[in-house]
């Protein structure tokens, strides 16, 4: 389903580009987002886990990039929020008698699919650094 992670997660990194050699604290960030620092360290985690930011504790503490900004892609950011982007089924199972509803999940499937291939080729042209430009 679609959800804020990735816009979450791309406001957290391109915060990060802005001073790529600078740790940033979890408050500083949480304050751009408008959100509770906790849900700013949640998806910290997930980006140390997939080795794009490294942290450090105590005064001078905070996260920084692991990685240059320009060696990553939007779409390695959507892949590591996302397995992949659905628009959803129906919670009720469609009446397979019906011409429609008992293909209806097999076809929304494939038009999921694609729209997750289109996705990929468009964010994969796209480094951080270039999405941060415009701030």
């Amino acid at each position: 389903m679609i959800s804020g992670k990735f816009a979450i997660t791309t406001h957290i990194l391109t915060l990060l580009a802005k001073s790529p050699e600078d740790y940033m604290a979890s408050e500083y960030i949480a304050g751009s987002l408008n959100i509770h620092p906790v849900l700013v360290r949640k998806e910290i985690a997930n980006l140390r886990k997939h080795n794009l930011v490294e942290s450090k504790e105590g005064k001078n503490g905070g996260t920084k990039l692991s990685k240059s900004p320009s060696d990553i892609t939007l779409e390695e950011i959507f892949k590591i929020t996302f397995d992949k982007a659905s628009l959803g089924f129906s919670k009720n199972k469609p009446n397979p008698e019906c011409p429609v509803g008992k293909g209806i999940n097999s076809n929304l499937n494939t038009l999921y699919t694609d729209l997750n291939l289109t996705v990929s080729n468009q964010l994969k042209t796209i480094s951080l650094a270039e999405f941060a430009k415009n701030f």
